[in-house]
Formats: structure tokens, sequence, C-alpha cells
């Protein structure tokens, strides 16, 4: 029997943005229900796996729900976050799955449901009204889709893109002026079934079976200019744990995408391959590289299927993300629209264009990751839109307007996945974890609003939402891209709100006035006594520690520091890198060839030191 449940906000999957959804929706105020496929919440940050996320990396960019994550990481994970080499923030999933059930269980009002997919969107002419799974049926006042693949939008028959859009449709740059062989072959971006190894030591770890149709040939060459040693610190994870998600003739999957959308049947026939394939390479490193290395055992739910989209079994076990990470979805059509326009640099600028519209601006979330895409195969230019700042390479900072998460034609109804309105170039600078997860926030907030008031998604102020945000007493969420104002400046408020009011003030710099008195240290870490050789952040958990040598500054925002520190680290060189806007600033004006005392944090596998605190020892 199907039974019905009544609720205010309905949001259906359990990635990144919709778990973010729920809980901002539930703090708010309005009676929530969330329905995952899977019984880990947060999505690419835990189910699917990528637990080394990309973006928003700077302090002033870890802000709302993101930022409030990265905390509850740091106070959990006493071997810190500094593990791998493609990101800051290095992370056990079983670790953010426990922080997202924990979240979820502390609000009453939040009921969730584990094990269910979309069978059905119910419709009440031009509005949503509420979603049937096959063993209840769900009416609210506002739906939100966080599927994966935007399985909502064609169940309802909301317009939606899937695939490549040409230069002629809007002017982007790096969009391909007609069909060729790399939109034929991959219609999105190739999807990653991940995958974790583990370092057995002196041991011999089990084999691991090479899947049906294997061929080793696919994967050669994959850490040909890296190493082994550093192609697999690419992913590390505590616990001598490897996350494997690799793109270099590695387990990007992208063979008959079209399947994904196409019928139940078609996407489980993709996820088996997907799968395979992943197993097919994990395989090959074993054979490459020793029986030292073999699967991670314990971590992951082991499934025996996938959700109620496979008619036939899968067995992936521990060692196996619960579902692929996809890059891409079915995109609604919205009332805006993300173009490759609006996450490039403003001219002569660092940052991207606030969008505007005849409310003012309209932006809600920030991202700044570096436009990525993945098509096994290809090389595919981009406009570029990276930085360097903090003394390593970073991404333009961007900003995504409400009406993309507001579909154009239809009531009752938001998105907050990789299914919201972008095109298909700007999607692989939207897709990442922390830009998706602050849109699942402010999709939750809005929906929130929308029951409170009585009123539609698209009848919400934008301001008032935008208001609602910074103000967010859990975790304020910036609005505006300022490099040098974080939630824990004074003055970061005043700012968010002087540009929100007068977009066109807004510095094409990305810096906003900062009003220093004499001898003034914003550094986070300025009240620590200098007497300690070991410092620990606020969070009491990672170590912050001294260290000293020369200063070399080997060009624009690069800079190493050769150690005098006492000890096996005596002369070497290392990266100093930053991702706090003081020491930004300090390192910038540091006299080349100079001694140079620290507090940070060493990176073994990215041959970075992180400084969280400049103590220089001459007046310059």
């Amino acid at each position: 029997m199907n039974s019905p449940f009544h609720t205010d906000v309905l949001v259906v999957g359990g990635g990144t943005g919709g778990t973010a959804a729920a809980i901002q929706a539930a703090r708010r105020g309005a009676k929530t229900i969330l329905v995952s496929e899977f019984s880990w919440l947060g999505g690419m940050l835990t189910s699917a796996g990528v637990s080394v996320p990309d973006g928003n990396e700077l302090v002033a960019f870890q802000t709302g729900m993101w930022g409030a994550f990265l905390r509850e990481l740091q106070q959990r994970q006493p071997e810190g976050l500094d593990h791998s080499w493609v990101s800051f923030f290095s992370f056990d999933p079983r670790l953010g799955a426990q922080i997202f059930a924990q979240w979820v269980r502390d609000l009453p009002n939040l009921n969730w449901i584990v094990g269910q997919v979309p069978r059905a969107v119910l419709r009440q002419g031009d509005r949503i009204v509420g979603v049937e799974f096959a063993e209840f049926t769900v009416s609210a006042q506002i739906t939100i889709d966080a599927t994966e693949l935007g399985d909502l939008l064609a169940l309802a028959e909301i317009p939606y893109r899937w695939g490549w859009e040409w230069r002629s449709q809007w002017g982007e740059p790096s969009a391909p002026i007609a069909a060729n062989e790399l939109t034929t072959k991959y219609p999105v971006q190739a999807p990653t079934w991940v995958g974790l190894m583990q370092d057995f030591g002196e041991a011999i770890a089990p084999e691991i079976p090479p899947p049906p149709s294997y061929n080793p040939e696919i994967f050669a060459g994959a850490w040909k200019n890296y190493g082994a040693e550093q192609f697999l610190n690419y992913g590390r994870l505590p616990g001598n744990l490897f996350m494997l998600n690799w793109p270099i003739c590695g387990n990007d999957y992208g063979e008959g995408l079209d399947r994904l959308v196409s019928s139940a049947a078609a996407r489980a026939e993709f996820l088996q391959e997907s799968l395979w394939h992943t197993q097919g390479f994990l395989h090959y490193i074993q054979s490459q590289l020793g029986r030292r290395y073999g699967l991670a055992e314990g971590v992951f739910p082991v499934y025996s299927h996938v959700g109620g989209h496979s008619p036939a079994p899968l067995h992936h076990g521990a060692a196996y993300a619960l579902h692929p990470y996809y890059r891409e979805s079915r995109r609604v059509v919205g009332m805006a629209t993300v173009r490759e326009q609006g996450i490039l640099p403003s001219t002569g600028g660092r940052v991207a264009a606030l969008p505007v519209d005849r409310a003012g601006i309209s932006a809600i979330a920030i991202g700044n990751y570096a436009n990525d895409h993945h098509y096994p195969g290809f090389d595919f230019p981009l406009q570029p839109k990276s930085i360097r700042w903090g003394g390593r390479w970073t991404g333009t900072p961007f900003t995504v307007p409400y009406g993309c998460l507001i579909p154009d034609a239809i009531d009752g109804f938001l998105v907050c996945e990789k299914n919201i309105s972008v095109s298909h170039i700007a999607n692989g600078a939207t897709r990442l974890q922390p830009v998706v997860m602050n849109l699942g926030q402010a999709a939750g907030m809005a929906a929130a609003l929308c029951i409170s008031r009585g009123c539609q998604p698209r009848e919400l102020p934008v301001k008032d939402l935008q208001e609602a945000l910074l103000h967010e007493p859990h975790c304020p969420a910036a609005i505006v891209p300022l490099f040098n104002s974080s939630p824990e400046s004074p003055d970061w408020l005043k700012w968010q709100r002087y540009y929100l009011d007068r977009p066109e003030e807004y510095p094409v710099s990305g810096y906003c006035p900062v009003e220093k008195t004499r001898g003034q240290n914003n550094s986070k870490l300025s009240h620590l006594p200098r007497n300690n050789q070991q410092l620990t952040t606020t969070n009491h958990q990672l170590p912050i520690t001294h260290y000293s040598g020369t200063f070399h500054r080997r060009g624009i925002q690069d800079y190493t520091l050769t150690l005098s520190t006492l000890g096996e680290l005596q002369g070497q060189d290392w990266t100093l890198v930053t991702l706090r806007s003081p020491i930004d600033e300090q390192l910038q004006t540091y006299p080349d060839n100079q001694f140079l005392k620290v507090y940070g944090r060493l990176n073994h596998a990215g041959k970075w030191l992180l400084v969280e605190e400049v103590e220089p020892t001459i007046n310059h």
C-alpha cells in the first residue's frame, strides 16, 4: 500500500546539495522530508567517494555550510586535513557521512527516509505538488530536485538541457562552433566510479581480480609523468588510504553516456560498465605496483545493487563508492542561466562580474574553481580563469544567481545540484562540492522563506534570501566574493551589504578597503604565544609548527622557504602557500633572500608549507 505523507518541503536526493537544502530548510523552521537512495548523505563528498574536494579553499570563501563542514572535519579528524596534493582538505568519507547524519538527526522537524527513488512527480497544471515513491507518496508545498542526474526534471516533464550548446547560442568563447568528434562521443562530461586502495605495508594485500573484458592497455601510462608515489598521493587520505579519481588513462568512464538518461535498464548497464572499469584500473595498479596495495577494507557500506535503477546485482564492495561521481546532469531551463562569460574574470580584474538583474545583484552562492572538463582521450581547451593567489594556482571567484535554481515556467519547485540552469561549458566550474553545498543551502533557505510567507520561489525577493543567508545563525554564507574579508572579520557584513547595494562599485580586484591600525595583525593565530614550538589552531586539533629559513621569490605569487630548522628537514626547499589574505599580502611584499619565520603545516604529498602566520624578523 502506498502511504501518503504531507510536508512543507520535500528534498529528493541525499547528495551534497540535497543534504544541505534539507538541513537549512529545517533549521529555518520548515517541516522537511529528505528522501535518499543510499544510507550515506553527502553525495560527492561521501557516498561518491570524492573526499578530497576542490574549490572554495581560501578562508574568505569557506563560508556557509561548506565552511561549517570543514570546521567539523577539523574537529573530528585528529590527523588533520593535509594529506593529498589535489586538495587542501582530505578526509575519511565515513567521517563526512557521520557529520551529515548527525546534523540531520539533530533536527526534529526533518524526517530522513532511506532507500527510495522517485517514480513519478505530481503536478497540478504548472505547479509541482509532490512525488510518488514505491512505498509512499509525499505531497509538499515546495519540492527540491537534488537527484544526481536531475531525475525529477524528466519525470515532471520540466524543460531541461542535456549536452552541448554551440557558440552561436550564447557567444561563449570556449563553446564549439558545431558538432565534432568530441561532442558526439561525449554529450556530457564523463563520470568516475571512485575506488579506494590501501597501503598494506609489509603484508600482502588480497589480489584484486580483473573484471570481464579487462584490457590493461587503456590504463598504460596513467602515472608516466608523475611517478607511482606522486600518483598515489594525488588523493591520499588518512589511514594509508588512497582515493582513485584519476583522469589520465584512469577511471573516468564515458562510453554511451546517453544511457544515463534513456531508461532504467540502460542506466544500470552503464553503471555496471563504469564499476568494472574502475575495478580494472585498481587491478592494473596492483599488477604494476605490487601486492603492497590492495582494496581498502571496511570503508563504504556493501550494496548488492544500485538503488532502484539496477535490475541485476552489481556486487560492489566496501572499497568502491556507492555510486559514480557524476560531473554533469540534466540541467533545468531556469529563470537565469550561468554562462561561461559569468565565470570568467572581468577585463583587467581577478573576479567575475556580479550577476545583476532589474532587482539588483541576484547572486546567492560563491564558487572559485577553475573551469575543468573531463573527456577521456580528448584535450578540450577552455578560456583560462585560473589565477595565482597565496603562492599557488586557484580559480577566478564567481557567483551563481538565484534564478538558476528556479524553472522558467514551473512553480513549487527548486533545483540545487548539477541540475541548476547552467551551460555545458560553465558547468565545469559550478559542479564542485563547495559550490553545490552552498547552492543547496540557498535552495533550502529559499524554500523555508517561501513556506513562511506563502509565496512561490519566483516571487521571493532575492534581497530577502541574501539577508537570510548572511544572517544564518549556524553558518552565515557570503554572497559577494572578497579575497580579504571573511566572516571572522569585524566588517565582513558591512562590505557584503555595501556591494549588494552598490554593484557598480564592486572592485574588479576582489579586494574591499580594509582599515588597519599600526601593528595590527589580522592572522587568526596572532593571539598565540611565541615561545611554543608547537601551536594549535582554534579547533585545538591541528598542530601548527614553527619553521624558519631563507625566503625565495621565484616569481609572481611563487615562493619557497629553504629550511634552517634542525633535523632531517634542514636545507630542504618547501613551496610556501596560504589560504589567508593577510598572509598573502605579507608574502607579496617580503624581501627576497631574507630570513623568515612562519607558523604552519607541512604537506608531504604536495611538498608545500601551508602558512598560517608570518613572523618577520627584520623591519622591511
